[in-house]
């Protein structure tokens, strides 16, 4: 498959993220719905867990038996490990030091809001001020910030996919590569819906609910989609299974810190009966699109 038909095929699969993102602008949705779409977010990204590690240990599993058989040795095997490990801890420590710095910008923030207030000998100048100055999405709220960490680490996710996609079409299997689109792009519509749930309670200090604006969903649709895209063109230059296994253990971790973050904000509506039903229409939608795939051959 030519280029220019491949990519295509990458915009698409990556573009239905788009179609769960309208959810975030929902006006004053109930205390329960947003308990509910906080849990079913929780269940959408542990099924994107199960399936990346499912897949980034493939190789790991393949080297194993191939060892065992006597058809090779087990450096292959430790090889995909030592890579495994290395992606995981990268994936999942780097969004903790991440929140670690930010929580030291929102600090900075709120030090240099208050000296701005004062006057007289004591007060800062405008340069200590600017020399000051946080980072912008230190203004964000937790929320923002928390849907921004789930476009990151289902972004990762989306490139190794899109890596899939492209490698089946450079290598003539145009049958597989429609199928992986459907596939993904199917379970993209889902993830969508992940990436915003958070904003559903994002509260401000009145009460009120803060609607994001249509930029900043479109901004986080192109974090967790794009990548979709440029892994298909990456994918149709070179096959590497090495660079899968690398964003998919990426992937892995960074959405298990989001899930860790997600759980606790479940976990303060004292709602135990809306996390398992949330939980379970999440898992569900994915393992349906899952099986949608590989019923079809994919």
């Amino acid at each position: 498959m030519s280029l220019p038909s491949t990519m295509l095929l990458g915009f698409i699969a990556g573009v239905t993220i788009l179609l769960g993102l309208p959810i975030g602008r929902l006006r004053n949705p109930a205390p329960t719905l947003r308990a509910l779409l906080n849990a079913t977010a929780i269940g959408v990204l542990l099924f994107l867990v199960w399936d990346v590690f499912s897949a980034a240990w493939a190789p790991i599993d393949s080297a194993l038996t191939s060892a065992h058989d006597g058809k090779g040795g087990l450096g292959m095997a430790a090889g995909y490990g030592v890579l495994f490990a290395a992606g995981l801890t990268v994936g999942l420590l780097s969004l903790v030091y991440y929140e670690s710095w930010m929580g030291r910008q929102l600090s900075r923030a709120q030090t240099t809001s208050t000296a701005s207030g004062q006057h007289g000998p004591g007060a800062m100048s405008v340069a200590e001020l600017r020399a000051r100055r946080p980072s912008r999405m230190a203004t964000w709220s937790a929320a923002r910030r928390l849907s921004l960490l789930i476009a990151v680490g289902i972004g990762l996710h989306n490139f190794a996919e899109g890596l899939a996609i492209g490698q089946s079409a450079a290598s003539g299997e145009l049958a597989l590569a429609l199928l992986l689109v459907i596939g993904f792009g199917l379970h993209n519509a889902t993830e969508g819906f992940g990436i915003v749930a958070p904003l559903a309670g994002d509260l401000g200090p009145d009460g009120k609910l803060r609607r994001p604006s249509w930029g900043f969903l479109l901004a986080m649709g192109a974090i967790g989609g794009g990548p979709t895209f440029l892994g298909t063109l990456v994918g149709h230059q070179f096959t590497s299974e090495v660079v899968s296994v690398l964003f998919l253990t990426l992937a892995g971790g960074s959405i298990l810190y989001v899930v860790m973050q997600l759980v606790g904000v479940a976990t303060k509506t004292r709602r135990p009966d809306l996390l398992a039903y949330g939980l379970l229409l999440g898992l569900l939608a994915g393992f349906l699109t899952d099986a949608i795939v590989t019923a079809a051959g994919a």
